[in-house]
């Protein structure tokens, strides 16, 4: 009996990599469905619900019976608060008619990608990144200039990177402040060296900035702040695109929602490729995103990022104790990014047998790149403080007792 041959797929997806995490994930549920206490150090989601106005918004939204079709660009309502937002927060002049509501940070991402990028052109991006983003690159099979970073540089591009890499075919770069999977942040000095150079390549910077709100010891800022301050013009910089969601700093990561900041000429581009992708974000969400920029909101999640900034300063010192490597302490997100190279030369296979032996899991480095991802494991610290203690425990009995 013959075997029908399958009809192949498109040639893209030989390039489209999976969340190796999520073998790793899957193991650590099933361990948990058969009574084993697992602590979750590897998804990058903050473990509080939404806070109360936000979903109180929600629901008195689905009571009114506001569930229909906005428009492609989002509620002109939140497209106001978004603005509203950077202003009180940041002092910058951001015009409500160039912010596009979208399907999360994802979703910001795709409208951009989309738009600017065609077979051929190339992005750059720092190597450790978020995988997603190589992905969105991939998708409209594009070229990914993936540059390999180190601490020297805080596992961040630098003007003089971006300079020594750059191909006739660069048209984008791409740069996430803070960065996942190292929680570190391009100084604001650097930001503008970089704004000014992709200026004169007559280029696009794209950045990422969803953890935004969760920066510690610094007053956190905006990239757009460097255009504004360097030409007292008060307008946006037209080579420069913000993304940033509500998922990370206002935790409503399953409301599905983000949003992008784009100069004028790209809001028709986002509104078409919108309109036909994903027609509009989820209505519910946009209604209920309205009170995140209420000062009872911002209130609770200036407590919740100073929880997450105690979980950094305990889980930090305790993992370099354990003989960790860290050579940057990150100034933003839930992430700490460690170099296990002195027990293991396979950090993927190191976070399988953590996970086995002592119910703690996290990321190995595969996910974020191929620049040495042998030598590092993530941990997010996305748990409270007693089950970070917990983990730090069981790790210190392993990594005494095993062969690692």
């Amino acid at each position: 009996m013959s075997v029908k041959q399958q009809t192949p797929l498109a040639k893209r997806m030989e390039k489209i990599e999976p969340f190796h995490v999520m073998d790793l994930l899957g193991k650590a549920k099933a361990l948990e469905q058969q009574g084993e206490d697992i602590i979750h150090l590897e998804v990058g989601e903050p473990d509080f619900n939404t806070p109360q106005p936000i979903i109180d918004a929600g629901i008195e939204a689905l009571k009114r019976g506001d569930i229909h079709y906005t428009p492609s660009l989002g509620l002109m309502s939140l497209r106001h608060a978004v603005a509203d937002f950077y202003q009180t927060q940041y002092s910058l002049n951001v015009a409500a008619s160039n912010v596009v509501i979208t399907t999360g940070a994802s979703g910001a991402l795709l409208l951009i990608i989309g738009a600017l990028i065609g077979s051929g052109d190339a992005v750059m991006l720092a190597d450790p990144g978020y995988p997603c983003n190589r992905n969105f690159i991939r998708f409209v099979d594009g070229e990914i200039q993936a540059i390999g970073v180190d601490e020297s540089t805080s596992y961040q591009l630098t003007a003089d990177i971006i300079e020594q890499n750059w191909q006739q075919n660069t048209k984008a770069v791409l740069i996430a402040s803070p960065a996942n999977p190292t929680g570190t942040i391009v100084p604001e000095d650097e930001m503008k060296k970089i704004i000014q150079l992709v200026k004169d390549k007559n280029a696009y910077l794209i950045v990422d900035e969803i953890y935004q709100g969760l920066v510690y010891d610094i007053e956190p800022t905006c990239a757009l702040s460097s255009c504004q301050k360097e030409d007292n013009s008060g307008e946006q910089n037209e080579h420069v695109i913000i993304i940033n969601s509500f998922s990370k700093y206002f935790q409503m990561t399953g409301w599905r929602l983000g949003w992008c900041i784009v100069p004028e000429h790209l809001v028709q581009a986002c509104d078409h490729l919108a309109q036909n992708l994903f027609l509009a974000a989820p209505t519910t969400a946009q209604e209920a995103a309205l009170a995140a920029f209420l000062p009872e909101t911002i209130e609770i999640l200036e407590q919740r990022r100073q929880i997450f900034q105690q979980r950094r300063d305990y889980l930090y010192p305790k993992l370099l104790e354990l003989g960790f490597k860290i050579p940057v302490k990150p100034q933003g997100a839930f992430y700490l990014y460690c170099d296990c190279s002195a027990f293991t030369d396979d950090s993927m296979t190191l976070a399988h047998e953590i996970l086995a032996a002592t119910g703690v899991a996290v990321t190995p480095g595969i996910d974020f790149g191929h620049n040495h991802p042998e030598r590092y494991i993530r941990f997010a610290y996305t748990r409270e403080i007693n089950s970070l203690e917990q983990a730090v425990q069981r790790l210190s009995v392993f990594l005494q007792s095993s062969n690692v």
